[in-house]
């Protein structure tokens, strides 16, 4: 029955919200659909889908993403194609998303570097439907996901493959990014290890990618133009510093949902080009 088989999981160190997602998924329905399982909890599991769900389950033990074992991930209202090409997109980064969208004109010229799944991208076109938004990344498997998540959505982006800002000219009005801040040493990447490490890892101190952004993004950006950063839970007065010292104005840092400052940005002085 339906709920032996959530109990089953359960029993496997699975939270009870996972294991509820697989089964939905395992039985070819919408996986935000719980009350549906509610419902029917005393069904019996066709054989087929007690197969899937036992083999989705014990992936999900192992560490997999949900979000790989399902192909799907909601973000900012948009439900997004996800796989291992492609980090699997955080609810912490609509925080990123939130403070982008007050900046943002309704025209304004927008890039997303290390696109990955293109959330960020896509969300920010979907809001601002006539703003025009670059999605960049390095990996070429990483831009077909995104390309084909945009495709399937009906949304204008643009898309580049690139490291960051090399050959990218702009100008731009606003630069978001959630790039690697993990250090390359960090125990916590042991629990990662499903997803590219590539868009995890950065350096020693985590850092070596926000440096290279900061970096190249002044000579970007439109006067007044906006870089913002996505980063660690301890690294915003780095990343303050940083800006700063690359010239930056109107350093801030924003906190996410658990109160921890989660993204830093600065802007260009000067009147913005919108």
């Amino acid at each position: 029955m339906i709920r032996e088989a959530l109990a089953q999981a359960q029993r496997m160190g699975l939270a009870r919200i996972d294991a509820q997602m697989l089964l939905l998924h395992a039985l070819g329905r919408d996986t935000g659909d719980r009350a549906w399982l509610l419902a029917h909890d005393g069904d019996a599991l066709p054989p087929q889908a007690a197969a899937a769900f036992g083999d989705a389950c014990a992936r999900r033990a192992a560490g997999e993403p949900v979000a790989y074992l399902t192909g799907r991930k909601a973000f900012y209202g948009l439900t997004l194609h996800v796989d291992a090409r492609v980090l699997d997109p955080r609810p912490d980064t609509e925080t990123l998303v939130d403070w982008a969208l007050e900046l943002a004109g309704p025209a304004a010229r927008m890039a997303d570097l290390g696109t990955g799944s293109g959330a960020i991208a896509l969300a920010l076109q979907h809001q601002r439907p006539h703003a025009r938004v670059l999605a960049v990344d390095a990996s070429a498997d990483a831009l077909a996901v995104a390309r084909t998540n945009a495709e399937r959505l009906g949304l204008p982006v643009r898309f580049a493959q690139g490291d960051w800002l090399d050959g990218i000219a702009g100008p731009f009005d606003l630069i978001v990014s959630n790039p690697p801040y993990i250090p390359a040493a960090d125990p916590h990447l042991a629990a990662l290890t499903h997803e590219p490490l590539s868009a995890l890892a950065s350096g020693s101190d985590g850092l070596q990618d926000i440096r290279a952004l900061i970096a190249q993004a002044p000579a970007r950006l439109a006067p007044g133009g906006w870089l913002l950063l996505e980063h660690g839970h301890d690294q915003a007065e780095a990343v303050q510093a940083l800006l700063r010292a690359a010239g930056f104005a109107q350093v801030q840092s924003r906190r996410d949902l658990a109160g921890i400052a989660r993204c830093t940005g600065g802007s260009i002085p000067g009147e913005t080009g919108e």
